[in-house]
């Protein structure tokens, strides 16, 4: 049996696309001799699809798209997951389901029984488990689906599905990048193949839609756990392996942390331009490491024609940043604009004169500048339909040292779960080849430069130990006493605490981010604003 691992794109509802997109898989699989190929979980419909499944018409025409799909199924099989109907009117009133086509006709339907409920999953809102395990019979052999993360479940189908005579297990994914289940993700599915005895055909999808990029992937697993066919991560792929004469086992190559969440940000970044009908982007450039950073991947996401530059200086800038950010733009090959802010910024504190009279230079005179270098990307946008990729990390958003209105503003954050000590990894990784961030800025003190002398050291712990908190705090939730234990300060630790906990609201005005780490910001991680508990 040959089958054909369709490592596909979708766009959430395009189903009109989405169509074009698996039909093309379909008739390359059949050309390459494919007896079947396989697409992701909710191929049809891609995912995450949110409270787009409470529309009876998005229901109605990933139903329609199925059909469609069906009849470009002649002299070949499919199995496709998609959004099914529950007709016994209890519970929920879908199923997370997958489809077995043959030759045209919808042979069986098959449903998801365990329902993934964690962080940035909430199937339980939308799908009903269905209890019904079945498998399919095609080719001579007796074939189990697992859907998501079924496979990897102790009480999963999968002893169902290997008691009912299933030796090969299709498991139909959608399962987001981050970093920590991306590094050991093949050594995982080796591990289950080899305990349950059987062959596993592993299908995931790929591509950013909004905050989480799906890494692909894919990949052929013989039942002693040996990886003998993988398909590409971070691009569409259609992978065609015979299973009568499999491959010799491949040796995975070395997991590259920072590439891979190199690659990572500029995929989400370029899917979540192209599928909102953004072309250009604009970038704030303060002749910081962050800002260089996002400059290149968004360039690598976008291409070089299509990303403008901006530099908005004040009397506090210094002038070494102004000349960095030039120099940054020069080597990247992208345009400059310098839009100094001072006038600005002499005219609203002239406004407010009578009403600041007596009181000290403080916050409100520092984020003034920011909220007027926000005020001039969104109206670049505006006039020119550039995307703003915001530049803040996830170490600033989690204190809140950032400011709303401000260096907040923008329609996409590309690092803002990216932790500062893994900007500095990124720059090493960008710079692998030649110097393209210039030394000046990765050596530059961190500065917001709202104020004279100032550093980001003044208000934030180093950036090592800060992110060390963060990450035993935000991401393995682990309690004030349980830090300490791991070398840091008492005091420091319930100060960043505190920061974290008295930012929430920054957080839920945020841009969307892209999600890279186990927890981030956002729909992973939902914390009330209004709260009292304190540690």
């Amino acid at each position: 049996m040959k089958i054909a691992l369709a490592q596909i794109n979708p766009t959430v509802a395009a189903f009109k696309e989405n169509v074009q997109m698996i039909t093309a898989a379909i008739k390359s699989a059949k050309a390459q001799g494919a007896d079947l190929v396989v697409f992701p979980e909710m191929a049809i419909v891609g995912s995450p699809a949110k409270d787009l499944l409470e529309n009876p018409g998005v229901i109605l025409d990933n139903l329609k798209a199925l059909e469609q799909v069906a009849e470009k199924t002649a002299g070949i099989a499919a199995i496709i997951g998609f959004a099914d109907r529950n007709h016994t009117k209890r519970g929920k009133i879908l199923y997370n389901a997958a489809a077995f086509i043959k030759d045209k006709k919808i042979e069986s339907v098959h449903h998801k029984s365990l329902l993934s409920t964690y962080d940035v999953f909430d199937e339980a809102r939308y799908f009903e488990s269905d209890p019904v395990i079945s498998i399919i019979e095609f080719m001579g052999r007796r074939i189990g689906l697992a859907i998501g993360e079924e496979f990897l479940k102790d009480a999963g189908p999968v002893n169902t599905l290997i008691g009912q005579g299933a030796r090969l297990i299709i498991n139909l994914a959608a399962n987001p990048f981050s970093l920590e289940e991306y590094k050991g993700r093949l050594k995982t599915l080796s591990q289950r193949a080899a305990l349950y005895n059987v062959d596993l055909v592993h299908v995931n999808q790929v591509g950013g839609n909004d905050e989480l990029v799906y890494y692909g992937g894919s990949c052929v697993i013989d039942h002693w756990g040996r990886v003998i066919a993988q398909a590409k991560d971070f691009e569409e792929d259609l992978l065609v392996v015979d299973l009568k004469a499999p491959p010799k086992e491949l040796r995975p190559g070395e997991v590259k942390p920072t590439e891979s969440v190199y690659k990572a940000l500029v995929l989400g970044l370029r899917d979540y331009a192209r599928k909102c009908g953004f072309k250009t982007a604009i970038i704030g450039l303060s002749g910081g490491v962050d800002s260089a950073v996002v400059a290149c991947i968004t360039i690598e996401a976008l291409g070089v024609k299509n990303v403008t530059g901006v530099s908005m200086p004040s009397q506090y800038s210094s002038k070494g940043s102004v000349e960095d950010a030039k120099k940054l733009t020069q080597i990247l090959g992208i345009p400059l604009k310098v839009i100094p802010i001072q006038g600005l910024y002499e005219k609203y504190m002239e406004t407010f004169r009578e009403e600041f009279k007596g009181l000290p230079f403080g916050v409100a005179e520092e984020n003034l500048q920011a909220r007027i270098r926000g005020s001039i990307l969104m109206s670049l946008s505006n006039k020119f339909g550039h995307l703003v990729v915001a530049t803040g990390n996830k170490s600033e958003l989690a204190c809140g040292y950032c400011t709303l209105y401000g260096d907040l503003s923008g329609g996409f954050a590309a690092i803002a779960d990216v932790p500062k000590t893994m900007v500095y990894d990124l720059v090493n990784y960008i710079n692998h080849e030649r110097e393209i961030i210039p030394r000046t800025i990765i050596e530059k003190v961190p500065s917001a430069e709202l104020k004279p002398n100032q550093t980001d050291q003044d208000t934030l712990p180093p950036y090592p130990i800060l992110d060390g908190i963060l990450k035993a705090y935000v991401e393995e939730a682990k309690e004030p006493e349980e830090i300490v234990t791991l070398g840091y300060d008492e005091s420091t630790v319930r100060r960043v605490i505190e920061m974290v906990d008295r930012n929430e609201y920054k957080r839920k005005q945020a841009p969307p981010a892209l999600r890279i780490t186990s927890k981030a910001f956002g729909s992973g991680r939902r914390m009330p604003i209004a709260q009292g508990y304190r540690y």
